[in-house]
């Protein structure tokens, strides 16, 4: 379910919605949340100074499923 949002969330952000991936892993700390964007679009997503990508942490943190998650954004190069 969080994944799900948070995939929705940022398909609205970014110019590229078809280039959007998220990704779950378990770690010991929590489950990691893997953001992945075109590279053009990763400005976007992380936004000045991180504000974004703090927003939508708070939002995902926020949200009902009682578990902790983590939410990266990922550079990647295409």
């Amino acid at each position: 379910m969080l994944r799900d949002a948070l995939e929705h969330l940022v398909k609205g952000i970014v110019d590229r919605p078809d280039d959007v991936r998220v990704g779950t892993r378990d770690t010991q700390r929590g489950e990691v949340l893997e953001v992945r964007v075109h590279p053009e679009d990763l400005g976007r997503v992380i936004g000045r100074g991180g504000r974004t990508a703090g927003a939508l942490r708070t939002v995902i943190g926020a949200l009902p499923g009682g578990r902790r998650v983590r939410v990266d954004v990922v550079d990647t190069d295409r």
